[in-house]
Formats: structure tokens, C-alpha cells, sequence
């Protein structure tokens, strides 16, 4: 979720709007929702303990290219850990629950 915190907090910070859409779990009916997110939202992340995530550059860089998409942000899955997420390969990470 850390992760997500970072895109999310960051496109708000620079006053940009963007939709967030997941699968809904089929304990819930299924299917999948989508929120309008807009700079004046009021976002919040519950963490439970105290360890810090390890922060994988590559996966910000793949989360914040869907969220400049036409289609909003979804979840991708995280790609392996790169030193330079200028060469991370986007249009190969593949969507979770495709």
C-alpha cells in the first residue's frame, strides 16, 4: 500500500485529478470499482506495526504510468527492484487479474 501512497499523494500534491480502480473480490459480488480522486480529497493509509516497506523504485514508476493514463490508476504487479527506472520496460508489466 505504500506503494500506492506515494502515486496517490504525489498526483494530489501537484493538483491532478485521476481515477483509482481495483477488482472487487467475489466474496463481495465481484466486479470492480472505481473512485474520482481530485486534489482537494482527503486520502488516509492505515498501516498496522512499525516496520517501513521496502520502497521498489520500479513499481512507483509503473503505478504512476497507469495513473497518467487515460484509464486512472490500477494495480500492476510489482515488477522485479531496478537501479534505473528510466530503462523498467512499463508496457511489459502485466495487470493483476487480467
Amino acid at each position: 500500500m505504500a506503494h500506492l501512497q506515494i502515486v496517490m499523494v504525489g498526483k494530489v500534491r501537484r493538483g491532478e485529478s485521476f481515477t483509482f480502480t481495483w477488482k472487487d473480490d467475489m466474496s463481495t459480488g465481484g466486479g470492480r470499482t472505481s473512485v474520482y480522486i481530485h486534489p482537494h480529497a482527503s486520502l488516509q493509509f492505515k498501516y498496522h506495526g512499525s516496520r517501513q516497506p521496502q520502497i521498489n523504485p520500479a513499481w512507483i514508476h509503473a503505478l504512476t504510468y497507469t495513473a497518467n493514463s487515460s484509464r486512472g490508476l490500477y494495480i500492476v504487479r510489482e515488477p522485479d527492484a531496478v537501479t534505473d527506472c528510466s530503462t523498467t520496460p512499463i508496457a511489459a508489466v502485466p495487470r493483476v487479474g487480467s
